[in-house]
């Protein structure tokens, strides 16, 4: 990918980034169902990643390098309305047949956060590429 960066590093990096995420959103969700679910994206990434990697052809650098990309996304969505987000999801598991209205600022932010990173991924993709 880079010739700085060998897919060993890039192996390096991509547990790195997942150990950053299960610590991140262990810390983050506030009952043990949420815990449950957000542990388990990580594998569930790599079940869709590698066959679409496979199907485009990208090399097992690119693949880490969306996959760790798209974890600490994550990371950056979360951390900063964490609170308010562990506080929804503990009121809509406790009433599950009411809908929780969402929280702008919250919503605003991960989407602004998420539109960031998708750039930020692109724009860095032709100096790892």
């Amino acid at each position: 990918m880079s010739d700085h960066l060998t897919t060993g590093d890039w192996w390096l990096i991509a547990t790195g980034a997942t150990v950053v995420y299960m610590v991140t959103m262990y810390w983050c969700m506030p009952t043990p169902k949420a815990k449950r679910r957000m542990l388990i994206a990580p594998l569930v990434g790599w079940i869709f990643l590698l066959p679409n990697a496979a199907i485009k052809g990208y090399s097992v650098s690119h693949t880490l390098y969306f996959y760790s990309c798209a974890l600490v996304m994550f990371v950056i969505m979360l951390v900063p309305v964490a609170r308010k987000v562990a506080a929804d999801i503990a009121e809509q598991e406790e009433k599950p047949w009411e809908k929780v209205p969402l929280n702008t600022f919250s919503l605003y932010w991960m989407a602004g956060s998420a539109t960031a990173c998708a750039v930020g991924m692109v724009y860095l993709w032709p100096w790892l590429a």
